[in-house]
């Protein structure tokens, strides 16, 4: 590559990677602050989500790349157009290998570093993410917590109550055994104790619906408790932490789709690049028009490809 190759390509990394940091931050932004409503209430540690939301970086990379792509294009060429250097270059005698060659070196990176991040990369940062995330919803310490706001222990356990400073007031808890049950006290203690989760009640009552029938207990104290939801283990069941490895390892039906999916979108972004190059840079049309028609078309496959991956 000569200097004028090199410039160009230059130029395209600038673009890009402006737009890269843009995106990412704002992905990011919008993902801890996810993070921090819906751990707030549970009173965890700023560093600790923190630290959490990092492990989500290469997803996000994994996700915004080709947006990054898109826009990285038509900004850089849009600066091309707009200073007139791609005339100049014409001018110069040269002829549109100048361009097709930073191009294709964008095109061998864009496609290396997306096929190590999706299959290599990726797939192990969110596994970690997921593991934490699950250990950070389910160690619940009661001291700490600020606001109950319905706390889902498990499928068949939803507790709520007031905190008064150090004291649990209107505790409601709502657990399913063989029957449907539901109980409420004024006030009372919460313990974490061997793995278990003790409640001592005070001045309350008991409701047992079973089928048509509902049974009420009234009490002025009552014990009962329930597994630790923070000893459970972790199952992975997301298809964004399966690496390449384990695609490889068991070829089931699941997993040749994550592949398939996988695949598809090294293919969009070629397609992206060589839509580019052949209808815009070729045809030399930079105007405003057909720049939009190229961005929307790129977020319409897009979207199109992850509606078509969720479901």
């Amino acid at each position: 590559m000569n200097k004028i190759n090199l410039y160009v390509f230059s130029q395209i990394v600038k673009s890009c990677t402006l737009v890269f940091f843009i995106f990412v931050a704002i992905a990011w932004l919008m993902q801890i602050s996810r993070l921090f409503t819906i751990m707030n209430n549970l009173q965890i540690e700023f560093l600790s989500i923190l630290s959490l939301s990092v492990w989500l970086i290469p997803n996000l990379i994994n996700i915004t790349m080709p947006f990054v792509i898109v826009f990285g294009l038509v900004l850089a060429f849009i600066k091309f157009d707009r200073d007139k250097e791609l005339i100049a270059i014409y001018t110069l005698g040269l002829s549109i290998n100048v361009i097709k060659k930073p191009l294709f070196l964008l095109l061998i990176i864009a496609l290396a570093t997306y096929l190590f991040i999706n299959f290599f990369l990726s797939p192990f940062t969110y596994g970690v993410y997921k593991e934490k995330e699950y250990k950070l919803r389910n160690t619940i310490e009661f001291d700490k917590i600020n606001i109950s706001n319905f706390i889902e222990l498990d499928n068949n356990l939803v507790i709520d109550f007031e905190k008064n400073n150090q004291n649990f007031e209107d505790i409601l808890i709502n657990f399913k055994d063989e029957n449907n049950n539901l109980i409420f006290s004024d006030r009372g203690i919460i313990k974490d104790k061997d793995d278990k989760l003790i409640f001592t009640l005070f001045n309350g009552f008991k409701l047992v619906i079973n089928n048509e029938e509902i049974e009420k207990l009234k009490f002025d104290n009552y014990n009962i408790e329930f597994p630790n939801i923070a000893n459970k283990k972790y199952k992975n069941f997301d298809k964004n932490t399966v690496g390449i490895f384990e695609l490889l390892h068991d070829r089931n039906e699941t997993n040749k789709r994550i592949i398939i999916q996988r695949i598809s979108d090294l293919i969009i972004i070629l397609s992206f690049i060589y839509y580019f190059y052949f209808y815009v840079i070729k045809l030399n049309n930079y105007s405003l028009k057909n720049l939009l028609l190229f961005i929307i078309l790129s977020i319409t496959i897009l979207l199109i490809d992850n509606f078509t991956e969720n479901i």
